[in-house]
């Protein structure tokens, strides 16, 4: 496939930014879309020009760090994916692809396609912890945990923290990534003894940085790993609870 690309430039954060137009020529179907900005780069430093900057560690899907826009798309066309599980058979020859970064204003740009995601790490801090004593590791069956708990706990862990809900909600906000962490945390028997703190803590650190949850749906609809807007709905009564009991 012959490919153009408009990718979005930006020297810093205080830089103006703009698009530029490259061309990317026998595109492999079976490519990610990370490898197609690595070819791109390629050919970028043969001629001696600055490289496009863009997130990636594991590329598995599994680290987060790969958010881009995609065609006005978080992680682009493909439903249930993230960007570097994203193959170029989802588009066809003689497309011209526009690549972004995330767009919030609690996510400013660093460079190119890299933006500071340091207010989720924020949220984290606030709470994102259990009471565990040290020692050597508890038998296995030594709390029993519901099956349907244990499943509800496992499905909101799998968020990686991408932010893709963030820039997809027109609010920009960040309830679906929020509640993710503290319903994984709060549901287990391990999580309870913070279990009120924490979601206290959690979702007023997030209320300093992103803006307010109005049930569009589109956070769902972006998200790679399916998490679901239940998840939401669990944190704000827990939130609600929290307000009382800890007076």
């Amino acid at each position: 496939m012959d490919l153009t690309l408009r990718v979005w430039r930006q020297r810093g954060p205080l830089d103006e930014g703009g698009f530029e137009t490259y061309q990317a020529a026998g595109v492999s179907g079976d490519m990610s879309f990370l490898e197609l900005l690595d070819v791109v780069n390629e050919q970028l430093v043969t001629e001696g020009r600055e490289p496009i900057a863009f997130d990636h560690d594991c590329r598995e899907g599994i680290c987060g760090s790969c958010g881009l826009m995609i065609d006005g798309r978080a992680h682009g066309p493909r439903a249930s994916t993230a960007t570097c599980q994203l193959h170029m058979r989802e588009f066809s020859d003689g497309d011209t692809i526009v690549v972004e970064p995330w767009r919030a204003a609690a996510f400013p740009i660093i460079r190119d396609l890299v933006v500071d995601r340091t207010p989720f790490d924020r949220i984290i801090e606030a709470g994102g912890y259990i009471s565990a004593p040290t020692g050597s590791a508890p038998e296995a069956n030594l709390i029993p945990v519901p099956k349907g708990t244990s499943d509800t706990a496992m499905d909101a862990a799998a968020c990686i923290g991408c932010a893709a809900c963030v820039a997809a909600c027109p609010n920009s906000a960040a309830h679906l990534f929020t509640a993710a962490k503290v319903v994984h945390l709060n549901l287990l028997p391990q999580g309870q003894p913070e279990r009120w703190r924490r979601v206290e803590r959690m979702v007023e650190t997030m209320e300093e940085y992103f803006g307010s949850c109005t049930s569009h749906g589109e956070c769902e609809k972006a998200c790679p790993k399916d998490i679901s807007l239940d998840n939401i709905a669990v944190m704000n009564r827990d939130y609600l609870q929290a307000k009382i009991r800890n007076r």
